[in-house]
């Protein structure tokens, strides 16, 4: 079976799915899956794609994964759910997230902006710096919604739980961690993946180019994409070895510390609402750092791409 890797679209496929929201510098009902899907992905992933029986992509899917247990130092029991955001999705998908995230003691979230900063209700992305161009850029292509354009960030419980752009860019540059120097590391690793699996037929190029000029392109480029974001977990991360990456597993610790935290402060029911790309290694720290064990996971449509 030929696996589709990342290769040249990877810049498109990290701002879907890895890199975070990013707040402008100015301001410091799920849909059914169809009937007997064919679903890609194995237990151990956060992404999937549903076919039908001809083959054709009929939806996007990210999971939330339940864990339970009583961390080291706890006063009892607690429920963390690992919630796996695509930062582009269906209005239906958001809104059933904002309706799930009501029943938290606190939902721990993504986003590299200064500590205190507030995301408006409803308040539209800026696009003062690449990730927010691409995002938005994205959003207007896939005939989509941004995720800080229709979640409910106001919330009290609301917590973030994530880096500074100050901590982000001096963790990397301690790390010698330019983005030029990682998207070109991770862009040999992808093609060098695609080379190892290729096969004949076309390529997950060739289906984008296809789809760019299709009369329904917006649901013909979410479907040539929805199978490469399949694939993007495992890549982020296996990239950069045992030492990691600032973007995936620095700011998974700085999460995880927030986490820690509110747990010691005696709250017990948990949502950490992060990049899909992050949730691999999230797993693992919840099970090895706070002894948790997963009880389950559930699927929610991201994108509904059937006609």
């Amino acid at each position: 079976m030929f696996i589709r890797r990342p290769g040249r679209f990877l810049p498109l496929l990290l701002s879907l799915a890895a890199a975070a929201p990013v707040w402008g510098q100015k301001q410091a009902a799920t849909a059914e899956a169809p009937a007997k899907p064919q679903a890609a992905g194995g237990d151990d992933e956060w992404v999937r794609s549903l076919t039908d029986k001809d083959g054709s992509v009929t939806a996007l899917q990210t999971a939330i994964g339940r864990y339970e247990g009583t961390p080291p130092g706890a006063a009892g029991p607690v429920r963390v759910d690992l919630v796996g955001a695509i930062h582009v999705g269906d209005r239906a998908y958001y809104r059933d997230l904002n309706k799930r995230f009501e029943g938290y003691d606190a939902v721990l979230f993504e986003l590299v902006a200064p500590e205190g900063t507030v995301v408006p209700k409803g308040g539209r992305v800026g696009s003062d710096n690449p990730l927010g161009a691409m995002q938005n850029g994205m959003k207007g292509l896939l005939d989509l919604e941004h995720q800080l354009e229709i979640v409910d960030y106001t919330r009290p419980n609301f917590v973030h739980a994530d880096m500074s752009p100050e901590q982000l860019f001096s963790t990397m540059e301690a790390r010698d961690e330019g983005f030029l120097k990682l998207y070109f590391r991770m862009m040999g690793q992808g093609i060098a993946e695609q080379t190892k699996t290729a096969s004949k037929g076309e390529s997950a190029e060739f289906d984008l180019m296809k789809a760019m000029f299709s009369k329904d392109r917006p649901r013909r480029m979410k479907m040539a994409l929805a199978g490469q974001l399949t694939q993007l977990d495992g890549l982020l991360t296996s990239f950069g070895g045992e030492k990691g990456t600032t973007l995936i597993h620095e700011r998974n610790r700085t999460a995880l510390d927030v986490l820690d935290r509110e747990v010691a402060a005696g709250k017990k029911s948990f949502a950490v609402f992060y990049g899909a790309g992050h949730l691999t290694d999230m797993d693992k720290h919840l099970r090895e750092r706070f002894g948790l064990r997963q009880t389950g996971k559930q699927w929610v449509t991201a994108w509904d791409l059937a006609e």
